[in-house]
């Protein structure tokens, strides 16, 4: 089985680190996996995503058109990625910065305050991984204790008292349910 992700939003959001965090949890768990950065040169601000692609089987091409599943963390990522989720698939909303509905019928959509949830838990920056949390709660390819453990093996020791806020930040995330359209 192949599950493609592409996880969107502003440079400075996370959209990166989460990404890579989630090829490091595959990888650790025995999958292939593909993870390819694009951002613009802006350090903050500008448009950043990253596209995973977890595969029980060689992954034949790194390029995805249409994704399983969608985080967009603002209304330019909704705007661009919500058409090309194919039929069946998850698209996961930062509702704290998106001030839109999703249009599509034919995909689960689970909105998430991830800023406000974040805010809650101490951090702001913690809004990358209450999406996350909520991403594999819908999708179901792989559990969030595999997330858990790729934060403890790839976060430098220096950021371990991180951990906690962060395992609560993905609890928290996949307390979200699917919204009816």
């Amino acid at each position: 089985m192949q599950t493609e992700v592409i996880i969107a939003g502003f440079g400075g959001q996370g959209v990166l680190f989460a990404g890579q965090l989630l090829a490091y949890a595959a990888m650790d768990e025995g999958k292939q996996v593909t993870w390819i950065p694009s951002y613009g040169p802006e350090m903050r601000g500008g448009t950043a995503n990253c596209t995973v692609i977890i595969s029980d089987e060689e992954i034949g091409s790194p390029l995805v058109f249409h994704p399983k599943a969608v985080i967009a963390m603002n209304r330019p990522s909704l705007d661009k990625y919500e058409p090309m989720i194919k039929p069946g698939g998850v698209l996961i909303i930062n509702s704290s910065m998106v001030d839109r509905k999703a249009t599509r019928t034919d995909i689960k959509v689970v909105e998430v305050d991830a800023n406000v949830v974040a805010e809650k838990l101490g951090d702001k920056r913690l809004s990358n991984m209450v999406l996350l949390g909520a991403l594999l709660h819908q999708l179901g390819v792989m559990p969030a204790e595999a997330i858990e453990k790729a934060l403890r093996s790839h976060l430098p020791e220096r950021h371990h008292k991180l951990l906690p806020q962060n395992y609560e930040a993905l609890h928290e995330g996949a307390r979200f349910q699917v919204v009816e359209i």
